[in-house]
């Protein structure tokens, strides 16, 4: 049964893309089975992995499957998961591909009973074909967040180095803390992830530093740098270990799947509080 992730910060321009991803690549890699959700109508994730949304599929010539269907015609219930789910370049690493239509679903499901839970029940039906299940949400608290944080079991928060980042975590964890609560949903925290790293700027020190005092839930050990490859990656349509896998960024993301896989062997995911009475007091 899988492990359903979300990858989730109101704040764009943090690495939620970059870290669904290149983490689910590198737990491929390591010999389980991922599959990454694309919940995000800019579909960015897609592309990175190959996904062509003028011709509504893989960019591959042979390609069989992937005839324009996104996740979004899985959860109105307009295409089954088959038709949904495609192959990456890497082996036992699949995604369902996110589309603008995404953005129609946000008034679409609006009225609809048990608007939430539409893509839990969607990923239901294949989560005990995989051992990950990675959900790249979009840069909002919206409806459609909501529903991958519904759909998950524990979230990861990436934060960049940068005091703004910072700011929206209070109300992140206010929105979680409602979801468990009014929702009863047990979601966890499976960890915050500092991004953009620069060891060399006191900034990205101080915010590093800030955040494992203060944060009320783990801060995971690796630190995401800057890094050209990382961003250059997606522009070929691969991932970074497919692209500059001697790069610090590639490495970065190789010890945070090594993070992620040793909660398997401690069974222990981290859950805490949904507040702090320091949190907040971020000192720069």
């Amino acid at each position: 049964m899988a492990r359903i992730i979300a990858i989730c910060n109101q704040k764009g321009g943090v690495g939620k893309t970059t870290t669904a991803v290149n983490l689910g690549a590198y737990l491929a890699l390591a010999g389980r089975r991922v599959l990454l959700v694309d919940f995000d109508p800019q579909a960015n994730a897609s592309s990175a992995l190959g996904y062509d949304q003028a011709k509504g599929g893989l960019a591959s010539a042979d390609a069989a499957a992937g005839r324009g269907k996104s996740v979004y015609h899985g959860i109105t219930g307009e295409a089954s998961h088959e038709e949904v789910i495609l192959p990456s370049q890497i082996y036992n690493y699949h995604f369902m591909p996110g589309s603008p239509h995404l953005a129609g679903a946000l008034v679409e499901l609006v009225d609809l009973p048990e608007r939430e839970y539409f893509l839990r029940k969607f990923l239901n039906r294949v989560r005990h074909q995989y051992d990950y299940i990675l959900i790249d949400l979009p840069p909002s608290l919206s409806l459609l967040a909501v529903n991958g944080m519904m759909a998950a079991d524990e979230i990861i928060i990436p934060v960049q180095a940068e005091y703004y980042s910072l700011e929206g975590l209070g109300q992140l964890l206010e929105t979680i803390d409602l979801i468990r609560n009014n929702l009863s949903h047990p979601l966890a925290i499976s960890g915050a992830l500092v991004t953009m790293y620069n060891k060399r700027e006191h900034l990205s020190r101080d915010v590093a530093k800030n955040l494992r005092e203060h944060f009320p839930h783990r801060v995971f050990s690796v630190e995401i740098p800057r890094s050209v490859a990382l961003a250059e990656a997606p522009s070929f349509a691969r991932p970074v270990i497919l692209y500059r896998p001697d790069s610090p960024g590639a490495e970065a993301y190789r010890r945070l799947a090594d993070e992620i896989i040793a909660d398997e062997r401690t069974e222990n995911v981290p859950e805490g509080a949904a507040a702090s009475k320091n949190f907040g007091n971020f000192n720069l």
